[in-house]
């Protein structure tokens, strides 16, 4: 940051611009910049909206410590590459993004963009998100793969205005101490807030959230003196939404506090790039039309097929297909069982069970054991 600044020294910039064109989150570009403020190696302007470049701030440059490859964010990687001059050679696709649980999350197209970098571009011009979709199609890595500063809360028909705004909660002395919750951290810290499965949540809960999501930036705390929160620069919300699970209800309200709404589904070519079972995707494709022509209500999406495949590679094919047909919604067992058995050829397909009891001799003899009465028999 201190080498941009040195780089402008007569360019007067907001936290906006900075991060828009380092490509970090806004939280993290308003802490960074108010170090240089407080070590003396920038100056803060007027209403300390803008900042900018002194005497001191190429030194500071100088001693900048640069991520390794690999851990800077989407937003980042984009802008190093408008600063590098085109190779000759064709661009490549954007790679797998690591998550900050560490797995990879694989970028997919959204408006001519990898879905990180236009969620990106959402954020920074402040347009709120809804992803809609199966519960499976990546939703939430998305928004973790887009964001490294997320906080997300996961939402239920038992969350209330405490989980969201904060409440009070017991200390170790036995006294009550406030606490904020993850809505208000989000807003003082300029960070991004995912409510997964926002729809389940109750329409006055997430009514409580919404002067923080318009032109006002703020809510106003009851619950803790009456107390007046202002979101600063960088807080940005995305809503999921799982179309068909029982209790989800998209409101009106809701609806219209996202500006754009993106239906998220599986990308049945990524499972193929991930290895995964090539007749188990098709069994998944035809699946997934029938669910689009309503002549059923469940598609193994890739949360499962990447279940699949962990479970064949445990307890091999026919085991995993039996779980694959297990894990359907009972009124939609049948016809995923057909599906199985016409498409990856496998025969009276049946979900995992458990089988008859083993005897204990049994159980305890070594793989490739022969029992006595077994030898016996063999004479």
């Amino acid at each position: 940051m201190a080498r941009m600044l040195a780089d402008r020294p007569a360019d007067p910039l907001t936290i906006g611009e900075i991060s828009k064109a380092l490509g970090h989150s806004h939280g993290a570009v308003q802490q960074a910049v108010t170090t240089l403020v407080r070590r003396g190696e920038a100056d803060q302007l007027g209403a300390g909206k803008q900042f900018r470049a002194n005497g001191k701030t190429a030194a500071a440059a100088q001693a900048a410590v640069i991520s390794p490859p690999g851990t800077h964010s989407p937003r980042a990687q984009a802008a190093m590459a408008r600063m590098t001059p085109p190779a000759a050679t064709t661009p490549k696709q954007p790679g797998p993004i690591r998550r900050a649980g560490g797995q990879l999350y694989h970028p997919r197209e959204l408006a001519d963009l990898p879905d990180v970098e236009a969620l990106n571009r959402l954020r920074d011009a402040d347009v709120p998100v809804l992803l809609y979709g199966p519960p499976g199609t990546g939703k939430t890595s998305l928004v973790e793969a887009a964001f490294p500063d997320l906080i997300t809360v996961a939402g239920d028909g038992d969350t209330t205005v405490g989980d969201l705004i904060g409440d009070y909660t017991l200390d170790d002395s036995g006294g009550y101490v406030w606490q904020y919750g993850p809505l208000v951290t989000a807003m003082t810290e300029g960070r991004a807030l995912l409510i997964d499965d926002a729809t389940l949540i109750s329409p006055k809960v997430l009514a409580s959230m919404y002067p923080a999501m318009d032109g006002r930036r703020q809510i106003q705390v009851k619950a803790h003196k009456g107390e007046t929160v202002q979101a600063k620069q960088g807080f940005f919300v995305v809503a999921g939404h799982n179309p068909g699970v029982h209790g989800a209800v998209l409101t009106e309200a809701l609806a219209s506090r996202f500006s754009v709404q993106i239906q998220v589904g599986t990308d049945y070519d990524l499972a193929l790039a991930l290895k995964i079972d090539a007749r188990v995707v098709r069994v998944a494709r035809n699946l997934a039309r029938q669910v689009e022509l309503g002549e059923l209500g469940w598609a193994p999406q890739l949360r499962e097929l990447l279940s699949y495949q962990k479970a064949e590679a445990v307890l091999g094919t026919k085991a995993a297909l039996g779980n694959l047909v297990g894990i359907a919604p009972l009124e939609d067992r049948d016809a995923v069982a057909a599906a199985v058995s016409k498409i990856a050829g496998v025969q009276q397909v049946a979900p995992l069970t458990l089988g008859r009891q083993l005897s204990a001799s049994a159980a305890q003899q070594p793989p490739g054991s022969t029992s006595s009465a077994q030898r016996g028999r063999s004479r």
